[in-house]
C-alpha cells in the first residue's frame, strides 16, 4: 500500500498506514528469526532474555575530579545502579596531561580528568572492582586506561581475571564522527589487536572493544548509516586481528556494540534485530566463526542525546523514557538512559537519579520483561527489520567496493554520508516538516527558570597541583626507562601493553605514555 499516508522512516524507507500477510510473502520465518539465542538470533542473543534478568543499567558519569566522580559513583551504586561506565574529559581523550597548554578550559568538563595512576585510585576508591562491571568511554588512549584499572585492581587484592567491563576502544569511529584520534588508523589499528591479545592473556573476562554506532547516530547518522558503518568498522577490526594471527574464535566473543536508541520505536526495534542477523551472517560467512559466542552481537544503549532539548527541558524525561523502551524492546544487553538536563549542562544529582528510576519503572512496573521478543512476528516490525537489513547491506556493499572502511574512511565516504543526512533533518526540522515539541512546535513564551550543574574552574589549576607533586616525587629515572621500553616495543612487533604498564606503574602519566607513542607512530591529520 503507498499513498498520501505513508510516512518515511529515520533512514528513509517507507511506513505504510497498514501491514499484513501479503508484506511477508515467501518470508521463511525459520531463516529470518531462528529461535531467541539461536541463530541468527534476530530474537536475541539469549534464549531467556530478560525473563530471567533484566539488563544490565549502567549510569554514564564522570566530571570534574576522581573524587567528585567517585562521589557520583557511590550515590548511584546506592540507588540501584548495577554497572557504571565512565565519562572522560577532552585532554585525557586526546591523551593529554591536565597541566598540559592544549588541555587549558577542558579540564573536567565533559567528563572527569585522569592523569595518572593516582586520580584512577581515586575514583574507585571504595568501589569493589570484583563487584562491579565498569564501561570506559575510551578510545585512542583505551589502552592506557584499561591498564591503570588493572592496577588500581591488583592493589585493591582483586586479580585480573575477576574484572569485569568494557573498553570502547573505536578509534575508527573517531575519523568518522567524533575526532578524539591520536594515531593514524594503521598504527591505531596495531594497538587494538595488542589490546585484544593481551586482554585473552590477561583479563580474559573483558569486553576488549564496543563498537559505536552511538557517535555517527549523534553526529546526524540514520539508523541504516549507523548500523552499516559501524559494522563495517567491526568487520575491520576482525581483519586485523585475524592479520595478526588470532584466532576468530578466541576474540570474537570479547566483542561488543554500542548503539543509539531514538524515539522511533519500531525503526529502533527493527534496527537492533537487523543488525543482529547480519553480524551473525558475516562472523560465519566471512570468518568461519564456529564458537556461537562469536556470532552474538551483543551492545550497550544509550538513549539519544542528540534528541534532547534545551527548551522545556523535562520534557526529555518523556523522551527518554520511549527511548529506553525502544532499546529493551530491540533486545540491549545494558542501557544507559540520559539525563533531562544535559543540553544544558552536566546532570545533577537528581536529574540522574530520575534517569535511572525511569529505567528501573521499565523492569519492574511493566510487562515488557515477561516474554522474550514481544515483537516477533509483528507484520510491521518484519517488515521493516527487512527494509533496514536492506538498506544496511547496501551501504556496507558501497564500503567494501571502496577497498574496506579504512579506505573508505581516507576517501571520507563515511562522513560525507553522515553529513547529508545531518543536514536533511536540520532542513526538515528548520521547515517544521519535522516536529520537534518545545522547540518548533507547541513552544512557550518564556523558559522556565533551571539552574544546572557547573563544573569549578579551580579544577585545573588542582590537577596541575597533583602533577607537579607526582612528578617531584616518583623515581624519575625508572619512568624514562619505562617510556624508552615502550618505545622499543613500538618500534618492533611486540606487544605495546606490558612495557605501558610498567610505565604507567611507575607513575608514568597519561601524556607522557601517549607522547611517547606519538613520537613513533605520529599523529593523524584528516584528509579535508
Amino acid at each position: 500500500m503507498s499513498g498520501p499516508d505513508m510516512r518515511e522512516s529515520e533512514s528513509g524507507l517507507p511506513i505504510e498506514p497498514v501491514y499484513g500477510p501479503d508484506d511477508l510473502q515467501d518470508w521463511d520465518a525459520g531463516e529470518k528469526l531462528g529461535a531467541p539465542g539461536a541463530y541468527p538470533f534476530t530474537r536475541g542473543v539469549y534464549p531467556s532474555m530478560y525473563t530471567g534478568r533484566p539488563w544490565t543499567m549502567r549510569q554514564y558519569a564522570g566530571f570534574g575530579t576522581a573524587a567528585e566522580s567517585n562521589a557520583r559513583y557511590r550515590q548511584l551504586i546506592a540507588h540501584g545502579t548495577t554497572g557504571l561506565s565512565v565519562a572522560f574529559d577532552l585532554p585525557t581523550q586526546m591523551g593529554h596531561d591536565s597541566d598540559a597548554p592544549i588541555a587549558h578550559g577542558e579540564v573536567g568538563k565533559v567528563g572527569v580528568a585522569i592523569d595518572s595512576v593516582e586520580d584512577m585510585r581515586v575514583l574507585f576508591g571504595g568501589i569493589p572492582l570484583d563487584q562491579v562491571s565498569t564501561s570506559m568511554t575510551i578510545n585512542a588512549p583505551a589502552a592506557l586506561l584499561l591498564l591503570l584499572y588493572q592496577l588500581v585492581a591488583e592493589e585493591q587484592g582483586v586479580s585480573a581475571d575477576r574484572l569485569t567491563g568494557t573498553i570502547q576502544n573505536d578509534v575508527l569511529k573517531e575519523y568518522i564522527a567524533r575526532g578524539t584520534y591520536i594515531f593514524p588508523p594503521k598504527p591505531s589499528l596495531r594497538l587494538t589487536a595488542d589490546i585484544f591479545r593481551y586482554c585473552r592473556a590477561e583479563i580474559p573476562r573483558w569486553n576488549t572493544i564496543s563498537i559505536s554506532g552511538y557517535h555517527m547516530a549523534e553526529a546526524g547518522a540514520s539508523p541504516a548509516q549507523e548500523i552499516a558503518f559501524t559494522l563495517a568498522d567491526g568487520i575491520e577490526y576482525v581483519r586485523t586481528a585475524v592479520a595478526a594471527g588470532m584466532d576468530v574464535d578466541d576474540f570474537a566473543p570479547r566483542l561488543s556494540f554500542f548503539f543509539v536508541a531514538r524515539t522511533t520505536i519500531l525503526e529502533e526495534v527493527a534496527k537492533f534485530r537487523a543488525a543482529r542477523r547480519i553480524w551473525a551472517r558475516v562472523m560465519r560467512e566471512e570468518f568461519g566463526a564456529e564458537n556461537p559466542k562469536s556470532l552474538m552481537l551483543r551492545f550497550h544503549t544509550q538513549t539519544a542525546g542528540v534528541q534532547l532539548t534545551a527548551q522545556q527541558p523535562e520534557v526529555n524525561l518523556v523522551r527518554v523514557a520511549v527511548q529506553g523502551l525502544a532499546a529493551v524492546l530491540g533486545g540491549t544487553q545494558s542501557l544507559h538512559t540520559n539525563s533531562f538536563d544535559e543540553a544544558i549542562a552536566l546532570p545533577t544529582d537528581k536529574s540522574a537519579r530520575l534517569a535511572l528510576r525511569t529505567q528501573q519503572v521499565l523492569a519492574h512496573e511493566t510487562d515488557v520483561t515477561a516474554t522474550v521478543d514481544p515483537f516477533a512476528g509483528s507484520y510491521a516490525v518484519e517488515k521493516l527489520t527487512d527494509d533496514v537489513e536492506a538498506a544496511v547491506v547496501g551501504l556496507m556493499d558501497r564500503v567494501e567496493e571502496l577497498g574496506g572502511a579504512v579506505a573508505a574512511i581516507e576517501r571520507g565516504f563515511q562522513k560525507g554520508e553522515i553529513e547529508r543526512n545531518a543536514y536533511r533533518i536540520a532542513q526538515e526540522t528548520d521547515s517544521g516538516e519535522r516536529v520537534v515539541v518545545g522547540v518548533n512546535r507547541f513552544q512557550l513564551d518564556e523558559e522556565e527558570p533551571y539552574e544546572p550543574l557547573r563544573v569549578d574552574p579551580a579544577i585545573e589549576a588542582r590537577q596541575a597541583e597533583r602533577l607537579a607533586k607526582l612528578r617531584a616525587q616518583r623515581d624519575q629515572p625508572a619512568v624514562d626507562a619505562a617510556l624508552t621500553a615502550l618505545k622499543k616495543a613500538a618500534e618492533g612487533d611486540d606487544n605495546v601493553l606490558y612495557p605501558m604498564k610498567e610505565a604507567l606503574k611507575a607513575r608514568a602519566t597519561v601524556g607522557e605514555v601517549c607522547n611517547a607513542l606519538r613520537d613513533v607512530w605520529g599523529t593523524y591529520v584528516p584528509v579535508t
